[in-house]
């Protein structure tokens, strides 16, 4: 069974008995012995390993990981260091570098940002090579939905970055008034001209996390 490693074991131990997971747990198990699938099996549930559920001061959430070659690693929008960003990621970090100043990295690893408390999380987590949203609708979303869910429970602000319509579609399930939403439009070169660019969304949810006495996030990249 799925071993995080920390509190999200206990927080979804139920939901990985369910009958839906378990046949989530059968259709990979044949992807990934049949196709080339990423992440890598292991780097499934990084965002969750990453980022312990009382540790998560603020989520972004992605659609289905990247589906080129190792490219994918179990937190959207990053990429190992050694592979070229993504336009999308360098959008992301243009967008930073206009909002606060962060200078633009020569890797595209958010690793760091997990560390601090930004949960990294796509709604579908695996993928075919070279066919983008070949694992949605498999189960995945049932899960991801819950994770969201939990987090809408905590009693300590969170600051939700919903980019696009697919991660607006999610808003209704943060209902509770103490947590902050902040939509605009995909960092995708399609959309990021038409409310990404220009958001502030690195600076509105450090202000907000200093409203509230919890600590700022760091947003540069080593």
């Amino acid at each position: 069974m799925v071993h995080i490693g920390n509190s999200w074991d206990v927080l979804l131990k139920d939901e990985f008995q369910k009958e839906y997971y378990q046949k989530l747990r059968i259709f990979l198990a044949n992807e990934y012995k049949t196709q080339t699938i990423y992440p890598d099996m292991y780097d499934i549930f990084n965002a969750l390993k990453y980022t312990p559920y009382e540790k998560v001061h603020a989520v972004i959430l992605g659609q289905d990981p990247y589906h080129g070659p190792n490219q994918a690693h179990g937190l959207c929008f990053s990429v190992k260091k050694g592979v070229a960003p993504p336009p999308s990621l360098q959008n992301i970090f243009l967008e930073l570098h206009r909002d606060i100043g962060c200078t633009i990295p020569d890797h595209g690893e958010l690793t760091q940002w997990t560390k601090q408390g930004v949960l990294l999380l796509n709604t579908v987590l695996t993928v075919r090579k070279g066919q983008a949203n070949s694992h949605a609708n498999k189960g995945w979303e049932i899960l991801t939905d819950r994770i969201i869910s939990l987090l809408n429970n905590r009693e300590e602000p969170i600051v939700f970055l919903l980019w696009g319509k697919h991660a607006q579609n999610k808003a209704a399930l943060i209902s509770n008034p103490q947590h902050l939403i902040l939509k605009c439009s995909h960092p995708s070169p399609f959309s990021a001209d038409y409310g990404f660019f220009g958001c502030r969304h690195f600076s509105k949810t450090n202000q907000f996390l200093k409203e509230h006495n919890l600590p700022l996030i760091d947003w540069q990249i080593h």
